[in-house]
């Protein structure tokens, strides 16, 4: 449903914003396809996440910059409006798109890496194994097997 939303404001919202408006929604869109298409996909359902929340960015850039100024028609107050609409139904539908991931598994990764190591060590598994062999030819009563067969 909120492909569909979009897509239709989108194309209203194209009969006044060409050329980047454009190919910046309808790639996010693509991308949503992509995550429809692939229910188990955290990286399809997070590039669509994220691509929603650039092009909040990116809208409010392109409408302020491109609004018509001069007298304005119908048809591009329509446009404009639709694009509008689009533009603030996004963080709602990124709120509904950010449940979807946490479904399939997604988790936020906020970690700030330059402020130092991380203190959390519960997820820390040691390759040696405090148990570990001396010759690594021995057998379970410590004879030694070794691979030439001495």
């Amino acid at each position: 449903m909120i492909l569909l939303v979009h897509w239709l404001l989108t194309t209203w919202g194209c009969l006044v914003f060409l050329g980047p408006y454009a190919w910046a929604n309808f790639t996010i869109l693509a991308l949503g396809v992509w995550a429809v298409a692939q229910r188990d996909s955290i990286d399809a359902i997070s590039m669509f996440l994220i691509g929603l929340a650039v092009t909040i960015f990116l809208d409010i850039v392109h409408i302020s910059i491109f609004y018509p100024r001069k007298e304005i028609r119908d048809t591009e107050r329509f446009g404009a409006g639709m694009a509008i609409l689009s533009l603030l139904l996004k963080p709602f539908s990124c709120c509904l798109v950010y449940h979807m991931y946490r479904e399939r598994g997604g988790e936020l990764q906020l970690h700030a890496g330059f402020l130092g190591p991380s203190q959390d060590r519960s997820a820390y598994q040691t390759i040696d194994s405090p148990e570990a062999p001396s010759d690594p030819f021995s057998g379970p009563e410590g004879k030694s097997h070794s691979p030439q067969g001495y």
